[in-house]
């Protein structure tokens, strides 16, 4: 039976036939220890995980059987099915899969990695935003955290492994997208570290209990900065407190005060997070002062491709659903039996149909 979630054959086609990633990419520079072999070896493995392991988990509207995350006297509970996703996910290493070793990462050229995610969002989107916003953030803290910050080996080892998450915190109630009117604010404190309080709502995988520990990159303005997106700067926090050794400590005032239920992603934590609501959350100055705007675009383009990469996987799975069903659905008869008005020719599939055909070609175009 055809697969009603990946189409294996169409991604290769892309890559080996239309991007030619073996003429063009495999084997040379940074790739030279990659070749065609590996890639199609590591994207069948992909296919499976995503087929077998990811699917099954999506929501069923149909039978009734939401997969969602729930929030109960302050603590986030993601499905349960969920946990063994995270640690499937990780020790396959897709979370760092085209990063470099030197950050526990795989190595695999980006396209590779995103076919692998182009398969895993057709199946469940909602569960891959928790890895996602992770990598993203990852990133984020490996680029501008202070190479002098204590902490940051830690940050990047738990990060990229999946042992702890991470989010982006940019949007707060009243300001939306108009983030310079955000009212986050920051205070230096003498061991250089910031006291942070406010309120960020709308944060995606902002807290769940998937890791024991989540590292929050968060927009505030250091008081006395100017007004407006130029006075923003951009601070690692952390959900609880560690050590140079990765030591979990107290926790550092974040709270979850409440989750939305987003359609088509109940199983994705999106929360209301409290800083500093008894002025005991630390944060940690990512960049210079005043640079919020353009470290947090570096993340937040990452999460803009893997959001178009969300809908074209969906259109792909939307597709391969509707030919499935074309092909089982019996109704109407024949064309041809319908111009030579025979009354005892059966009914057929609704794939005979010519503008059926018409619907899932311009779908498959698209």
């Amino acid at each position: 039976m055809a697969s009603q979630w990946v189409d294996l054959r169409d991604i290769k086609f892309q890559l080996f036939e239309l991007f030619k990633i073996q003429e063009q990419l495999l084997g040379h520079g940074r790739y030279t220890d990659f070749d065609a072999d590996t890639c199609n070896m590591a994207l069948d493995q992909a296919a499976k995980f995503a087929e077998q392991e990811l699917a099954p988990t999506y929501p069923d509207e149909v039978h009734r059987k939401p997969v969602e995350a729930t929030f109960e006297k302050g603590k986030v509970t993601t499905p349960e099915a969920y946990k063994r996703l995270w640690k499937l996910y990780c020790e396959a290493g897709y979370l760092a899969m085209a990063d470099q070793p030197e950050v526990g990462g795989q190595g695999f050229p980006a396209v590779i990695a995103a076919a692998c995610a182009n398969m895993f969002l057709a199946c469940n989107q909602a569960f891959v935003m928790y890895p996602g916003l992770t990598h993203g953030a990852a990133r984020l803290f490996e680029q501008f955290l202070p190479n002098d910050n204590p902490l940051k080996k830690v940050v990047l080892e738990k990060t990229y492994s999946g042992e702890w998450a991470g989010t982006m915190c940019l949007t707060e109630p009243g300001a939306g997208s108009d983030v310079g009117a955000l009212k986050t604010s920051a205070k230096r404190n003498p061991d250089g570290t910031y006291s942070i309080v406010g309120t960020k709502s709308f944060i995606s995988a902002g807290d769940h209990d998937l890791t024991p520990n989540i590292i929050h990159p968060v927009l505030a303005r250091i008081e006395g900065d100017p007004k407006g997106t130029k006075g923003i700067s951009i601070f690692m926090v952390p959900k609880i407190r560690f050590n140079e050794k990765g030591e979990l400590l107290e926790p550092n005032d974040v709270q979850c005060g409440n989750i939305e239920s987003k359609m088509g992603i109940h199983g994705n934590a999106t929360c209301t997070l409290n800083f500093g609501s008894d002025n005991k959350c630390i944060g940690y100055l990512m960049g210079e002062e005043r640079q919020g705007m353009p470290i947090m675009f570096v993340m937040m383009n990452e999460e803009r491709q893997g959001v178009g990469m969300m809908g074209a996987s969906l259109s792909m799975a939307a597709y391969l659903h509707a030919l499935d069903y074309a092909k089982q659905r019996i109704q109407g008869q024949n064309i041809i039996a319908m111009a030579l008005k025979d009354e005892n020719a059966p009914a057929v599939p609704i794939i005979q149909h010519p503008d059926v055909r018409r619907m899932l070609i311009r779908m498959k175009s698209i």
